[in-house]
Formats: structure tokens, C-alpha cells, sequence
């Protein structure tokens, strides 16, 4: 081997040139770099280019109708000093996304466990389940504004027959935020769906030892379901703060851009869609989305920590 790349040195510049493109040619590479190539340019000009020009519009004052103006970090400084909506954004977001997260999880694995068990019709339940997740969210939220229409809203019909009086759902600043939480429940299919996987991966010997030794439902599911699932736990708690703190569809059609009474249900991601496509200020928007990128990396990696508590089985 030494000896070959001796002997390629010692060739004249034009005989190296060709020796090595005689071995790329022979080499497997090119040919699988070639097969590869559609997705190598779709990924450097649609992915890879975007982040890195973001990165840069982020530093500057932009509005895609005059060149881009370095600023330096001033978006940034705006945005956490100055902005009163941004920040009214994120403490909302921050907010949905601390309510919304624990219910959806607890809701949604105590779904799977009742429908982990042999009850008659139980395909028809768990197919029931999972059908809103697969509707377009957009309509989802449309039909959520019909349902909960202060006159005439089917929700509002059904609380007038239990003697509740009507609830402005949409209007009231005061149940803004309630309105979305609870909205927000009715896309824990695909949750319900990865926690049913992980249930019937649990050993059925656990269970019968447990009740061997006197375990009752509620121990069975705290010290045999609970730390087997845990992982899927993690993982349902991450993709579930990914999604909530990206939360746009749901709160954009309830309310529109305007985030609903007196901003209430102003989310993050409504409010970067504001200042993006209705001011065109695409270096300030470009900072938002950096800093909401920022936040939702730590609080993964913050849920990541998790993991130490977390039981994977040898």
C-alpha cells in the first residue's frame, strides 16, 4: 500500500489527476453520491440554506422590500427589554404549555390503560380515539368555534340542560386560556396510541406476581405500569413540549391573529406569525424564532434529565 502511494506521487501532476479520477470512477462512491444528490441539493437549499440565513436575518433590520441592515443584537434586545407583546406571548405560551402538557399525558395514559384492556368493542374505541389526530387541525379548530358559539353552541346546549348557565368560550378574556387547554385534549390520539405500544410491551408476569403478593389495580399501576412505561412517558413529555410551545393552527382560528379578547390567547407562535407576514418584519421574526428555538431546547434538555429516573428494561 505504501508502495502504491509512493509510486502515485512520484507520477507527473497530470498522471495523479488521472489516476484518481480513474479510481473515482471505479469507486462506489460516485455513483451513490449521484442517486443521493436530489436530496442532498433539496436539503442544503431548503433546510441547511433557511437556518443559516436566519441566523443572519436575525441580526438585521429586514422587510424584504429594502436590502437587509445589520443591527448587531438589537432584535434581540428589543424583543427582551422593550416588546410588551412578545413577552405577553411567551408568558401565555409558557402557561398553556405548563397546564396543557400534564393534562394531556395524564389524560391520555389513563386512556390507554382502559382501552388496554379486553372490553368488548375495544377496536372501535381505540379507532375512536385516534380519528381527531388524523383531521386537518384547521378544521378541527373550525369545528371547535361552532361547538362553542355562546348561542347555539352545542357545548353551551348541553351545560343549559345540566342548569349551567352559557359560557362566552371565545370572548371572555377570562376563559381564553381554559378554552385552549381543554381544546387542546382532543389531539391526544397519536399519545394515546404510543402509550397502548408501550403497555403491551409490559411483561404480564409482573402483574400476576403482583397480585401474588396482595397488589391491588391503583399498586399494579403505580409500581409495575409506571416505571415500565417511563420512557414512553419521556418521550410523549418531549414531543408534547415541542408541540405546545409551537401551538399556532388551534388559537389562530379561534380567535385570528389578534390572539382573542385583550390578547388572552395570545400564543407565541401567533404573534411571530404577526410580525412576519402582517408587519414584514423578518429580522425581528427571525429572532423570535431563534429565541423560541433556544427555549425549547433547554426545556427538552431539562427533560432529558428525566431520563436518570427513567426504567429501560436489560
Amino acid at each position: 500500500m505504501a508502495a502504491d502511494v509512493t509510486a502515485s506521487q512520484s507520477l507527473p501532476l497530470p498522471a495523479r489527476r488521472r489516476s484518481w479520477s480513474t479510481r473515482l470512477r471505479r469507486s462506489p462512491l460516485l455513483p451513490a453520491v449521484l442517486f443521493a444528490s436530489p436530496w442532498i441539493i433539496g436539503f442544503l437549499w431548503f433546510q441547511l440554506y433557511p437556518v443559516l440565513a436566519s441566523i443572519y436575518y436575525s441580526f438585521t433590520a429586514y422587510n424584504i422590500m429594502q436590502a437587509p441592515a445589520f443591527v448587531g443584537v438589537d432584535n434581540y434586545v428589543s424583543l427582551l427589554t422593550q416588546d410588551q407583546l412578545f413577552r405577553s406571548a411567551l408568558i401565555h405560551t409558557l402557561i398553556f404549555a405548563l397546564v396543557s402538557i400534564p393534562l394531556n399525558l395524564f389524560t391520555a395514559f389513563v386512556i390507554a390503560v382502559l382501552l388496554n384492556r379486553k372490553i368488548p368493542l375495544r377496536p372501535i374505541f381505540r379507532a375512536a380515539f385516534f380519528l381527531p389526530s388524523i383531521v386537518p387541525s384547521v378544521a378541527t379548530a373550525t369545528l371547535w368555534v361552532m361547538l362553542l358559539r355562546t348561542q347555539g353552541g352545542i357545548v353551551n346546549v348541553a351545560l343549559n340542560h345540566l342548569g349551567i348557565a352559557d359560557i362566552n368560550w371565545l370572548n371572555n378574556p377570562n376563559w381564553a386560556m381554559p378554552t385552549l387547554i381543554l381544546v387542546s385534549l382532543w389531539g391526544i390520539g397519536p399519545s394515546v396510541i404510543i402509550f397502548l405500544a408501550g403497555l403491551q410491551d409490559v411483561p404480564q408476569d409482573l402483574y400476576d406476581q403482583a397480585r401474588v403478593d396482595g397488589a391491588n389495580t391503583l399498586q399494579l399501576i403505580r409500581h409495575v405500569t409506571i416505571p415500565m412505561v417511563s420512557p414512553v412517558i419521556l418521550f410523549n413529555l418531549i414531543i408534547g413540549i415541542i408541540a405546545a410551545m409551537q401551538q399556532f393552527a388551534l388559537p389562530f382560528v379561534l380567535w385570528g391573529a389578534g390572539g382573542g379578547p385583550d390578547n388572552a390567547g395570545l400564543l407565541y407562535s401567533v404573534q411571530l406569525f404577526n410580525v412576519a407576514f402582517q408587519q414584514f418584519q423578518m429580522g425581528y421574526a427571525a429572532a423570535m424564532a431563534w429565541i423560541l428555538f433556544a427555549i425549547i431546547l433547554i426545556l427538552s434538555l431539562l427533560s432529558m434529565r428525566l431520563s436518570r429516573v427513567v426504567y429501560y428494561e436489560q
